[in-house]
């Protein structure tokens, strides 16, 4: 186990805390944690854009002129007053730490970067690429002589990590697994935090409830399912057939349990949540944006808690927030319209009327009018609000959308929605504890509640119905929700803070991937869609469910509903109950999976090191492969057997190492097209058995300097003959592999 390794990242990520406690202690003062939660992802994001924005000259430069600046920033922010708070940074440290050693518990017995079961090839592959380059964008591993048309930018914190801490991606990769997982953890405490402290709610219960909502919880398949195992047969297949489940895959024994089927609960689709994602040992980009997503409603929370009359403040917390947005599209495009809409609610529901942020001349004639002008200016300067910050967002990341964003996309409708069971299994916890911390705000205001009451009955026998079950469990709760935030201040009732922002931005994004998608080649209908956005609606709504949850039994103002103490006592039945049952999964999970024995698992030999399965299971490959990653400067062209079967061992050499192969995984059909990947996949079919004159001519159109012939390539083109020129000759050899060399200047003299 490499306990140093691990010592000096974390204590690389506590000092990132220290200066990003400094800078966000400045601009976030108003919140109770002064911006200490979001002060690691603050930092990195400092160094990403100047890395980003400079990294077309030189990645080495942008990162030294990042550190720059998020030093000089942290110094103006100290020398204007900006103090520590000790005790403020102990606590975050404490949360940061303890999740983020968890993860490396986890990583550790399970360290392997294997290509089956999720993307980890596609990952550790771009984390290699990009610490070969010397410039940004990166060349694509897959695709030989060509930028990546993928979102880099997470895999670009995690490069700029291994850079700092002169770590070799082989332990950088599971290091900063676990560091993306400890931000988003800590983040979420933070948020919970700060909103709970300024509602009166316990703070460090509030916030420690969203740690674990976010990093440990899982939806309630597992439950569910235990549940059903007790009821006799008949009728529990009965109910889970209701429900849309089939009763298999829960834990009778541990030996039974399987960690997997909770984020399949959706037909074609995948409904990751972070414990899942983490735990599954990839390093995609839904993952890594979470921390990221989270500094920018934590941006938008200090906005939300500056008054009107600080207008340049407010109007200082939204100018970060197009930076920020230029960052998440190149971290994972998804979250890009994400941070936009968040913003749309929060200047429309926040306290400060978004009259405020504009100039006295323009001001004036906003004045004037009724509350339905008020309203209609207020959700337009919204609207308006948010296109701006993604308008500067789009603007920072322009090379981003002109180099490296893939173009083999389009807008898809009506997909096939999901029915009201798995809808309930997987988002059931959530919407049950919103719709009672929203009733107890409701109950005074409603005059005839029975009205009320109906008006939510006719919606869901509609939704039924028209077989739109989101809208009849989303759609009540985003109306109340908004009209509880905005109806309450002209009644001077009491309503619901900043949560509200976060419960809106879940439910909405759940709702809109009913109705909307995106058709890609990543996956049939709206597969991918779900699977990207899913992460982030977990991670919004579980920051606010914290929050939520606390208050329901901690609230004891008379003015609100179901007050006094039997029901105080149900609401803290309901969330222990909470607690336990989503935690099920986790406990089970963690119990399989350090006593796993089969597989790649590490158990007896903790290890951090990614590539270890590959010397265990792929010995003479593991040899070229390393002597490929040791010695070879950069990244030349090399030529490999497609990967055009995947989640298999194929294309280890590039993927692996950052070398790029002429045509790798077919999810460059999905980046450049079909035919633009086939054709490659038939040259290099020719390149290892075409005639001569062929061999010469694609080797020098492709600048081919290497060539991998191992196993899957002899078992491909039996018949090689690429050997026989001239201008190839052996590398080295490693057992069953033989890595050759080409002599680019000597191709025409190759002969015929």
């Amino acid at each position: 186990m490499e306990f140093g390794s691990v010592v000096v990242w974390l204590v690389a990520y506590l000092g990132l805390l220290a200066i990003g406690m400094s800078i966000t202690g400045a601009v976030l003062s108003r919140l109770d944690d002064r911006g200490a939660g979001v002060a690691i992802p603050a930092a990195i994001a400092i160094v990403w854009i100047v890395t980003y924005v400079l990294g077309r000259v030189s990645i080495d430069t942008g990162l030294l002129a990042g550190i720059a600046v998020l030093g000089g920033l942290a110094i103006v922010a100290r020398l204007r007053g900006s103090e520590i708070d000790r005790s403020i940074y102990l606590e975050t440290a404490a949360v940061f730490t303890v999740a983020f050693l968890f993860m490396v518990a986890v990583r550790a017995v399970d360290p392997a970067v294997h290509p089956g079961g999720g993307e980890k090839f596609l990952d550790f592959g771009l984390l290699q690429s990009l610490l070969r380059a010397n410039t940004l964008p990166p060349e694509d591993m897959w695709f030989a002589g060509e930028s990546v048309q993928y979102y880099y930018g997470g895999h670009l914190v995690a490069s700029l990590l291994a850079r700092l801490t002169n770590t070799s991606a082989r332990f950088a990769y599971n290091l900063a697994h676990a560091g993306f997982y400890a931000m988003v953890v800590t983040a979420a405490y933070g948020l919970g935090k700060s909103i709970a402290a300024h509602r009166g709610y316990p703070a460090r219960l509030a916030g420690g409830a969203s740690a674990l909502f976010v990093g440990f919880a899982s939806n309630l398949l597992v439950p569910a399912k235990l549940i059903l195992l007790v009821l006799p047969g008949a009728i529990s297949e009965a109910v889970a057939g209701i429900l849309g489940f089939e009763l298999r895959g829960v834990a009778i024994s541990l030996s039974e349990f399987n960690y997997w089927t909770a984020s399949r609960i959706i037909p074609g689709t995948i409904n990751e949540f972070p414990l899942f994602g983490w735990l599954n040992g990839d390093m995609h980009a839904h993952m890594m944006s979470t921390p990221f997503l989270l500094l920018g409603a934590t941006i938008l929370y200090g906005y939300y808690r500056t008054p009107a009359e600080s207008r340049g403040r407010r109007l200082g917390l939204l100018g970060a927030l197009g930076p920020l947005a230029a960052m998440l599209a190149v971290v994972n495009t998804w979250s890009f319209p994400s941070i936009g809409g968040l913003t749309v609610l929060t200047v429309a529901l926040a306290p400060a009327s978004p009259t405020s942020l504009l100039p006295t001349r323009a001001k004036k004639l906003t004045d004037a009018g009724g509350w339905v002008r008020d309203e209609l200016t207020r959700h337009t300067l919204a609207v308006i609000t948010g296109v701006g910050v993604l308008a500067i967002g789009g603007v920072v990341s322009l090379p981003f959308w002109l180099q490296a964003a893939s173009g083999q996309r389009g807008i898809g409708w009506l997909p096939e929605r999901s029915g009201l069971g798995v809808l309930v299994i997987v988002h059931g916890a959530f919407l049950a504890v919103f719709a009672l911390y929203y009733a107890r705000y409701a109950r005074p205001q409603l005059r005839r509640p029975l009205r009320a009451v109906g008006l939510v009955g006719m919606i869901v026998i509609l939704s039924v119905v028209v077989d739109a079950a989101a809208v009849a469990l989303f759609v009540p709760l985003l109306i109340v929700g908004w009209l509880l935030r905005r109806l309450g201040e002209y009644d001077e009732l009491p309503t619901p803070g900043f949560e509200t922002v976060l419960i809106l931005g879940g439910i909405g994004l759940a709702l809109l991937v009913e109705f909307v998608y995106v058709k890609e080649q990543a996956g049939p209908g709206r597969m991918n869609t779900v699977f990207k956005t899913y992460m982030q609606i977990w991670v919004l709504l579980a920051t606010a469910m914290g929050v939520a949850l606390v208050g329901l039994f901690a609230d004891r103002r008379p003015s609100l509903g179901f007050d006094g103490p039997r029901w105080r006592r149900g609401f803290s039945v309901l969330a222990a109950i909470l607690l336990v049952s989503t935690s099920i999964y986790g406990g089970l999970a963690m119990a399989n999976h350090f006593r796993a024995d089969g597989g790649y698992a590490q158990t007896d030999d903790p290890t951090l090191d990614a590539l270890a399965f590959a010397e265990t299971y792929h010995p003479n490959e593991y040899d070229a492969i390393q002597w490929i990653d040791e010695n070879v400067e950069g990244q030349p062209n090399m030529v490999t057997k497609p990967g055009t079967n995947i989640y298999q061992w194929v294309n280890a050499p590039s993927s692996l190492t950052g070398v790029p192969t002429l045509a790798g995984w077919v999810h460059e059909v999905g980046y450049r097209g079909t035919d633009a990947y086939w054709d490659r996949v038939g040259d290099v079919e020719t390149i290892f058995t075409g005639p001569p004159a062929r061999q010469r001519s694609l080797l020098a159109a492709y600048d081919v300097e290497l060539i991998y012939v191992g196993p899957l390539e002899r078992e491909a083109y039996s018949d090689t003959t690429i050997q026989e020129l001239d201008a190839v000759t052996v590398e080295e050899r490693f057992g069953d592999v033989t890595l050759y060399r080409v002599d680019q200047a000597a191709l025409d003299g190759s002969p015929s």
